[in-house]
């Protein structure tokens, strides 16, 4: 296995295939770099150098107590993208890790990124604050908080079996094997991360970042998104940022990236090859 150790002495696991223009995937919470498995093979296949890396405290990486904040997951990010050199790189985020992606892009890739791709993305803020009154209340996230602490295992089934693939709507039939995947994944990291990562997600105000990022950037989400609000969300990510693409796909949910794979990876090949 890979890994790179970060100026903070944390290990960060990493998986690299191929060759050609580079594409490094950042994972959402609670879950690792194999979250990506499909569309890191339909890039590898189609000659891209594929990355995704775990996050810290997440999946095989360290699962140290200390630094689950979005500056750390940026800068975890950098230490694997300096290892391996990576330029005319192209970062891709889903969910709650938009936030990683977009402020690595922000902060450390300059002359380093060459695309951004945020799907059903939290930035800039998902909580309500006076300057942010359409998000979500803080009631909300405490309610994670206090759903993981009392039963992290059943918490991590009931949320891919509901709303995070929409498998709560009766025209939608659940898929036993993402299920179980999602719980595996999840359960693979520490609960310590996965509780300060909420914090980190949620109370996070992006708005320097999306302001700051130069590259294009390609703005994806679901209008039954439950999880993410597509309004709060990607209607305000691509009026942030400089040079924004969106496209709101209807009846999809936050976790469209695996429910209808082959629509969105033929979406981000259009927009990343071109």
């Amino acid at each position: 296995m890979s890994f790179v150790t970060t100026k903070d002495g944390v290990d960060i696991f990493y998986e690299d295939w191929g060759s050609g223009q580079p594409i490094v995937f950042h994972h959402g919470w609670p879950l690792s770099s194999e979250d990506w498995d499909t569309q890191m093979l339909f890039f590898l296949q189609r000659g891209y150098r594929v990355i995704a890396m775990d996050r810290r405290g997440h999946g095989r990486s360290t699962q140290v107590s200390e630094g689950h904040d979005m500056d750390h997951y940026a800068a975890d990010a950098a230490a694997v993208v300096e290892h391996l050199n990576l330029r005319n790189c192209i970062h891709i985020g889903h969910s709650t890790e938009d936030g990683e992606a977009a402020r690595y892009v922000a902060q450390h890739g300059h002359g380093r990124a060459s695309k951004l791709v945020l799907v059903a993305s939290v930035p800039p803020i998902i909580v309500k604050t006076p300057s942010n009154p359409g998000g979500l209340d803080i009631t909300v996230f405490d309610g994670l908080r206090q759903a993981l602490a009392a039963n992290r295992a059943q918490f991590f089934r009931d949320m891919p079996s509901g709303p995070f693939y929409g498998f709560n709507r009766p025209e939608n039939k659940p898929i036993e094997g993402v299920i179980d995947n999602w719980w595996r994944q999840g359960m693979m990291g520490s609960a310590k991360a996965h509780y300060e990562g909420i914090k980190a997600f949620s109370e996070t105000d992006q708005t320097e970042d999306l302001n700051a990022i130069q590259v294009p950037t390609l703005v994806l989400a679901g209008d039954d998104d439950q999880i993410v609000p597509y309004k709060d969300g990607a209607e305000l990510q691509a009026k942030l940022l400089k040079k924004s693409t969106l496209k709101i796909y209807p009846s999809y949910a936050h976790g469209m990236l695996t429910t209808h794979a082959d629509i969105l990876n033929a979406d981000i090949f259009e927009f990343i090859r071109n």
